[in-house]
């Protein structure tokens, strides 16, 4: 059978999803727990990778159990799992997936959150999950920035590189949206992929613009560039979550 995990992590002590040859990764972690119930079980099938140190309250994920060892019923398996995590990885749902269920090719987008404190002073409490920029931002070019990025374009100037070409670099965002509540700032991104380092390269360019360091309406150059030198920073990888996956 096959058994769909929806899986929260702080990232914080790991690098990345994937399990490497070298570094710690989540994706481990979770397949020698799951191991442990089901020791037939196969490898995790993920919907997504995350770099080291982002985090994830919605990670989907399937996975492969012979029928003679799921003896209990889906709902239940997420307590038997967690029961062998660390307590900064949980399986926050389990369920049966359809025969035809893929957590990767099936999934129709993503949602992916940023945070930003802005105030003097950092927040200890969200020290692991969101960026301390503490310096003045104009939140009314942000905003006005962050509407030039929706749509399917070719978003190149936002990705970090790779040691090879991608196939393509065209993807269709269709929410940027900026939240904010008191000094805390929300990053919304949602759309049906995200190229390595995308999110990071979006928020960041967009915190450059709140410094008044980039125009608003620079972005649709800077899109057409299709080269990374033209566009912002890269926002720390910490305020990073993969916030959920949609079917």
């Amino acid at each position: 059978m096959k058994l769909k995990l929806t899986i929260a992590y702080d990232g914080t002590a790991y690098a990345g999803w994937q399990a490497q040859k070298t570094g710690l990764a989540v994706q481990q972690r979770v397949e020698e727990a799951v191991v442990k119930i089901f020791p037939s079980a196969g490898r995790l099938r993920s919907s997504s990778r995350t770099d080291t140190g982002v985090h994830a309250l919605g990670m989907a994920a399937q996975v492969e159990i012979p029928d003679a060892e799921f003896k209990m019923p889906a709902s239940k398996a997420a307590l038997a799992i967690n029961a062998h995590l660390p307590r900064d990885i949980r399986i926050m749902s389990a369920a049966r997936g359809r025969p035809d269920f893929d957590a990767r090719f099936s999934a129709k987008g993503k949602q992916y959150r940023y945070f930003v404190w802005t105030g003097p002073a950092m927040n200890p409490l969200l020290r692991h999950t969101a960026w301390h920029v503490s310096r003045a931002l104009d939140i009314a070019a942000m905003r006005k920035a962050a509407k030039f990025f929706p749509g399917r374009r070719d978003f190149k100037s936002l990705a970090g590189t790779r040691p090879y070409e991608m196939s393509s670099t065209v993807r269709t965002l269709t929410r940027c949206v900026l939240k904010r509540n008191g000094p805390l700032l929300t990053f919304i991104l949602e759309g049906d992929g995200f190229l390595y380092k995308m999110c990071r390269g979006i928020v960041g360019t967009l915190v450059q613009v709140g410094q008044g360091k980039i125009a608003p309406e620079a972005i649709p150059k800077i899109l057409d560039k299709k080269d990374r030198r033209a566009a912002g920073m890269t926002a720390p990888a910490h305020g990073l979550v993969l916030w959920r996956v949609f079917y």
